[in-house]
């Protein structure tokens, strides 16, 4: 591979001694008819620069919702989730936005590509969303795409691309901003266990030259077994594996 670009902030990210997003006692329920779900239940988990963390549970116990609490797609009921230090239950919806945007990235299970742009155009999109020129974001999505091994593949629609490879784009467009904080639910979880290992590979070693912080849903225990910390969910709380 190339050499990551790296923003001008990764060497300060790097020697932080704090976490990026620091989950304290986070309550999450639903409505289901007249029952009410508690998923979460007071939990806690810390995510820390450079750092991979493997989410492993059963389908159903709360994965996606502890991302999307997380990522601050989702509001708790009770307890608070702190991005860079700053609380984030009482901001407007539009200063969550702004975090969102600028500090969390996300890639899921199915990539969700437009289908009608490049590879290159997928990735340039959100930098100019952010407000970078177009000439700088391209020079960004092509820097990234090309460290991800996809150099050849710029102007190919989703369509004309494999599935590891529109994975991997994916993974481009949600690091295209430099975030903080990377969120995957299940971002092999569609692949081949090849295609699946080479997504991964890409994945980790973008988070360890980029020090993001990152925390992935996955079944795989092979992959979780590889990252630097593992945790289930166990009655609404963040346990941590050995």
């Amino acid at each position: 591979m190339n050499e990551m670009p790296q923003p001008a902030t990764v060497a300060a990210r790097e020697a932080e001694a704090k976490p990026v997003v620091f989950l304290h006692g986070v309550r999450r329920s639903y409505r289901q008819g007249e029952a009410t779900l508690d998923i979460l239940k007071g939990a806690e988990l810390a995510l820390w620069p450079g750092q991979s963390v493997a989410l492993v549970a059963p389908s159903g116990v709360g994965k996606s919702t502890l991302l999307h609490v997380a990522g601050l797609l989702e509001h708790p009921d009770g307890g608070e989730v702190f991005v860079d230090e700053i609380a984030t239950s009482k901001l407007s919806d539009a200063e969550r936005t702004r975090i969102r945007r600028t500090k969390v990235g996300f890639v899921y299970q199915f990539h969700h590509l437009l289908p009608e742009f490049s590879a290159i155009e997928n990735v340039i999109l959100p930098q100019m969303i952010r407000g970078l020129s177009r000439g700088e974001a391209a020079k960004r999505a092509t820097e990234l795409l090309t460290y991800l091994g996809l150099k050849d593949r710029l102007t190919h629609r989703p369509a004309e691309l494999s599935g590891g490879e529109q994975q991997r784009v994916a993974i481009a467009r949600a690091v295209a901003n430099a975030p903080r904080v990377l969120m995957a639910d299940e971002p092999t979880g569609n692949l081949d266990p090849h295609t699946a290992e080479h997504v991964f590979g890409t994945l980790t070693q973008l988070v360890q030259a980029s020090g993001l912080a990152a925390l992935v849903a996955t079944h795989n225990m092979e992959i979780a077994g590889r990252m630097d910390r593992r945790v289930t969910l166990r009655e609404g709380l963040v346990v941590e594996l050995d």
